[in-house]
């Protein structure tokens, strides 16, 4: 496709393939060169895919539950690394991390933009003791949500705001006891690319608790893998983990320099990828 010889990437992916192009452009320049069928064939055929990869993971992580919890983190990440190369080859959306020497050793609290399933997956890659706090309906997911437990992971329930919080507060300190490292969605559910922004406080109230640095992270996932759609893309997914903001900074100066530092980040990744608020190559985020 046009689309793929024009995508300016050069990076080296988790699962070590080098990645290399030429130049990339907007968006709008490729819509007429999209070929719709070919997407629609390559998403199709990564649902396959993908969830015949879930079910063999989701099965074979069976055999962790009598053993530590590290033991079930190495069966995630081992779904998390087989589901993003299968989503690298079949829609061809090429990968870049960057920043990776800015991530510290030890308990940190990393804050991510979210707009699809993909960051949930491609950050266990980086983040060996990973702490997610999800919603609890994740739990009721048979296997998927027994796993979830039996890796520590931290529910929340959303609609008891306040007890949530405490409760969430207090597992993420024994999490962080523990040496773990917490990764949160500040907004709190996936967005549209475009989307304005929506940073809940709990964020800056974690972060004064915790007493740990605050690792942001930037993205452009979305382009490929957008919410709300089965449709996936073959747009550049840039990732860059940002300078730690140091610990110890009252809860408003840290809840105004995360949001500053996530979003003007990701709209400088957005642009180098191509995207264009006024591209209609985009309208399937607008429907």
């Amino acid at each position: 496709m046009l689309f793929l010889r024009c995508l300016g990437l050069s990076s080296v992916a988790p699962w070590g393939r080098e990645m290399r192009a030429d130049q990339c452009r907007l968006f709008r320049d490729f819509d007429e060169d999209t070929n719709v069928p070919l997407i629609i064939l390559r998403s199709a055929l990564f649902q396959v895919a993908f969830y015949l990869n879930c079910t063999f993971w989701f099965l074979a992580a069976m055999l962790a539950w009598p053993f530590p919890s590290g033991v079930m983190m190495w069966f995630a990440r081992s779904w998390a690394r087989t589901s993003l190369f299968l989503h690298e080859h079949i829609v061809g959306a090429r990968v870049e991390f960057r920043g990776l020497e800015r991530i510290p050793k030890g308990p940190v609290l990393v804050a991510a933009k979210h707009y699809s399933a993909w960051e949930t997956m491609a950050l266990l890659l980086f983040f060996p003791k990973a702490t997610y706090i999800l919603k609890r309906e994740l739990l009721r997911t048979p296997l998927f949500g027994w796993h979830l437990l039996k890796a520590e992971q931290i529910p929340i329930d959303r609609g008891q705001r306040a007890q949530a919080m405490a409760k969430m507060q207090a597992h993420a300190k024994a999490a962080m006891g523990r040496g773990r490292q917490l990764l949160i969605f500040p907004e709190g559910t996936r967005r549209k690319v475009g989307a304005k922004p929506d940073y809940k406080y709990g964020v800056a109230r974690l972060y004064a608790q915790l007493d740990v640095p605050c690792v942001p992270v930037a993205m452009t996932s979305g382009l490929a893998w957008p919410r709300n759609t089965l449709l996936h893309y073959p747009r550049p997914i840039l990732v860059e983990f940002l300078e730690p903001i140091p610990a110890g900074l009252t809860p408003e100066v840290f809840f105004e320099r995360v949001q500053e530092t996530i979003e003007s980040n990701t709209n400088r990744l957005l642009a180098e990828a191509g995207y264009s608020a006024s591209s209609e190559a985009l309208s399937h985020d607008k429907a």
